[in-house]
């Protein structure tokens, strides 16, 4: 990385940190000098990379779907490390399904997953800022592209994610005069996890064709704006989605 936030003395919760982007924060956020305590489901994945990282990493397993499961591990974060001041809510699910054709459970498991759960994570990470007294505290949830992009396949995933970016907006308004910045950042497509079958196929090879540049972007696209969201750098940033998409949507 050619470019440095200094985020010492942070103390960064991110959900879904056991693959993907999530992983990719944690590591960026620790290098950056925060203390980072890692939540998601899979507890050996969330435990192989705490110990990667070192002593600046907590595994903290947590389902972002259970209200209780957040507070408990914002619980055993604050006990680590601390008041947390750094949340970075990425848990997520695909939901791919044809509007007619998608169960009414996958439906609901995507909301839960990628909306509720975001809110969830970012009121929780809020009102344990309010009672630590902390004053520059920083929110981001992770949303996408097909926030505002016709996503033929992906209705449930896309309408989670819009949800994602109007929550960022109104919840970065109602907590402005708490000192917490709330922000959202709309990837475009990545090669991750939850897609890397789609793209490896005939229909997704074509989609990456007839994007502009004729590529995914990299994980280490989004380094960047992330570590600028979470420093004090961002002190005039808040209620703002950042689309970050190579020029997909063109």
């Amino acid at each position: 990385m050619s470019f440095t936030f200094d985020l010492t003395g942070r103390t960064a919760l991110v959900t879904g940190a056991s693959s993907g982007l999530g992983t990719r924060f944690g590591r960026i956020l620790a290098a950056s000098g925060a203390n980072v305590a890692l939540g998601a489901r899979r507890a050996d994945r969330l435990a192989a990379l705490a110990a990667e990282i070192g002593p600046q990493a907590a595994a903290i397993r947590m389902d972002v779907a259970r209200e209780a499961d957040i507070i408990a591990g914002f619980d055993e974060a604050d006990a680590i490390f601390g008041k947390v001041d750094t949340v970075i809510a990425n848990a997520g699910v695909d939901g791919a399904g044809m509007a007619t054709a998608i169960p009414e459970e996958e439906i609901e498991h995507t909301l839960a997953i990628n909306l509720k759960g975001a809110i969830l994570t970012a009121r929780e990470g809020a009102r344990r800022m309010m009672a630590h007294g902390v004053t520059n505290g920083r929110i981001v949830l992770i949303a996408s592209i097909t926030a505002t992009e016709p996503s033929p396949g992906l209705v449930a995933y896309a309408a989670s994610k819009a949800g994602v970016v109007q929550a960022g907006r109104t919840l970065a308004r109602e907590w402005a005069r708490a000192g917490i910045n709330v922000n959202t950042v709309s990837p475009g497509y990545i090669r991750t996890a939850i897609n890397d079958a789609w793209f490896d196929t005939d229909p997704g090879k074509k989609q990456i064709a007839k994007f502009p540049k004729r590529r995914l972007m990299g994980e280490e696209g989004l380094d960047a704006m992330i570590l600028f969201l979470c420093s004090d750098a961002a002190e005039f940033v808040t209620g703002t989605n950042f689309v970050l998409d190579d020029g997909q949507t063109l």
